[in-house]
């Protein structure tokens, strides 16, 4: 399941005599994502992007593939004759399989390499406290999807996959998320750490190394955000509907 939360960072994409990108220098995506728009147009890409950061990066929130699908958006937008949504998912997918997702509204379900997208209704009434934790370090994919296959992740996965689509049909309260399956490419005791201070549910984001943990209460989030900065940085934020 891929949701939203307000953990943001800033895109702004203006028309230039070049393609030019400022206020990330690690960036590569926002660059090619333009870069794959003046393609896909058949226009030179010519626009100046800014990147504001908030989300860490390197750290499992898709903020590299959120920051690709506004820029997007965005300079879709300027153009004369702008892709059609379903061209701009296509173009968005080739980007990264996340990418997509934030052209999108709403939680979605992910299925095949992630850019398959189903709208979910789910609940967006509780806290999220992300957990960064210090010194760690996000590792590549291909080590991460390495080690699954070692441990032989994917057994078992058409019953996880039937409790996924079981669990989301019957979700009605926020507190029913936590019957979701867990994530089977990585864990964190950080995740224990969250449900003993309260969360309801918490788990690793994506690939890591951030953790979440989920909330009823704001104040109960913001007290185990407190408690774990002996751990790393941490945030408190809520879903984006």
């Amino acid at each position: 399941m891929l949701q939203r939360v307000d953990l943001v960072d800033r895109i702004a994409v203006e028309p230039a005599r070049s393609l030019h990108v400022e206020g990330f220098e690690g960036d590569t995506i926002v660059r090619s994502a333009l870069e794959a728009l003046g393609g896909a147009a058949g226009v030179e890409p010519l626009w100046a992007a800014r990147i504001w950061k908030s989300i860490p990066v390197a750290a499992g929130l898709g903020g590299g593939s959120s920051d690709a699908a506004t820029a997007l958006r965005l300079a879709n937008d300027l153009l004369p004759t702008p892709l059609a949504p379903h061209e701009l998912d296509s173009l968005a997918a080739t980007l990264g399989a996340d990418v997509p997702f934030f052209l999108r509204r709403g939680p979605q379900l992910g299925t095949g390499d992630g850019s398959t997208l189903e709208p979910r209704e789910l609940p967006q009434d509780y806290s999220v406290v992300l957990v960064l934790p210090t010194g760690v370090t996000k590792e590549s994919t291909a080590d991460v999807y390495r080690r699954f296959d070692e441990r032989a992740g994917a057994a078992g996965f058409a019953g996880r996959r039937a409790v996924l689509l079981d669990t989301l049909a019957s979700v009605r309260h926020a507190v029913d998320l936590a019957g979701l399956p867990v994530n089977d490419l990585v864990s964190s005791a950080v995740a224990l750490d969250l449900v003993d201070r309260g969360a309801f549910r918490a788990d690793v984001s994506g690939a890591g190394p951030v953790v979440y943990g989920l909330f009823l209460q704001r104040r109960h989030a913001d007290t185990a955000a407190r408690a774990l900065q002996t751990v790393g940085r941490t945030w408190v934020t809520r879903p984006c509907p």
